[in-house]
């Protein structure tokens, strides 16, 4: 299922340098493909119709940043908004990314948006490892987390070295690889990130492995054969002519260089007009 994490390999320093340099082709991997829109990137005044008209035009989850004008200078919402709109997309996964200098404030409040039934907690709550590891509370974020029922997320920016994830990664669900600088808009997908990702995916093949940043159709191949298949795309979704084409076109990549699939067996290219 989404968002869960199993058994991993062991890798040492000197892979760990070859998967940096070198570019190895990556194996595939059996992790679902999945489209994640970031909200902030639609008409927030809509914030409920914007959700489920990606949702119907093929996206599997909602990517919603909290910002705080702390960690990063901009304020977008919190979790009373990410509260009500589980009244109006029950079913969803929702995907809370904490750009909070304290993250630990804010778990109760966003747990309250679980989903109710049979869908389960159909919520994951990603921190920042800088926000923590400084004050050396990342392992309490991460129990905390789980004693309120939802997946742990955690990510790092793009100057902080994988070993941070690969720190704490037997005890997450999802790994968030920022691929540009949080809180900051206009910038393009950091290639560089991916060794990253790569790393991850060689020493975790069945962990969830998330991009955030500049991910696009003509940018997903370079994520996809990195090895992730959480795909968070803000303008690539909602600033798209089409938007059920582009989730489509980042599934299909996805599925084609992460897990091997040939031509035959990728999710069709949609359009909006269907």
């Amino acid at each position: 299922g989404i968002f869960g994490w199993r058994s991993h390999q062991t890798i040492t320093p000197d892979f760990l340098s070859l998967l940096r340099f070198n570019h190895p082709k990556m194996p595939y991997h059996c992790c679902p493909a999945q489209i994640g829109p970031s909200v902030l990137d639609c008409d927030m005044a809509s914030l409920a119709s914007e959700a489920k008209k990606a949702l119907a035009a093929g996206a599997k989850y909602l990517h919603l940043d909290v910002m705080d004008g702390h960690f990063v200078p901009t304020i977008s919402f919190g979790p009373y908004v990410i509260q009500c709109l589980r009244n109006h997309v029950p079913d969803c996964h929702f995907d809370c990314h904490m750009m909070t200098s304290e993250p630990e404030k804010w778990v109760e409040a966003v747990a309250k948006a679980k989903a109710t039934g049979d869908k389960g907690s159909q919520i994951s709550y990603t921190f920042h490892y800088e926000a923590t590891e400084p004050r050396g509370i990342t392992q309490e974020v991460i129990d905390k987390i789980k004693a309120n029922g939802m997946k742990v997320g955690l990510t790092i920016s793009p100057d902080t070295p994988v070993e941070a994830i690969l720190k704490y990664a037997d005890q997450i669900d999802v790994a968030l690889i920022m691929t540009v600088y949080p809180g900051k808009g206009g910038q393009s997908f950091i290639e560089h990130c991916m060794s990253k990702v790569r790393a991850i995916r060689a020493a975790y093949p069945n962990l969830d492995i998330e991009v955030d940043g500049g991910v696009k159709p003509q940018t997903i191949d370079m994520a996809a054969e990195a090895g992730a298949n959480l795909i968070v795309s803000g303008s690539g979704v909602y600033k798209a002519k089409d938007m059920a084409e582009n989730i489509s076109i980042m599934q299909r990549s996805v599925e084609k260089f992460g897990n091997g699939k040939i031509d035959d067996e990728l999710t069709p290219i949609r359009s909006d007009k269907e």
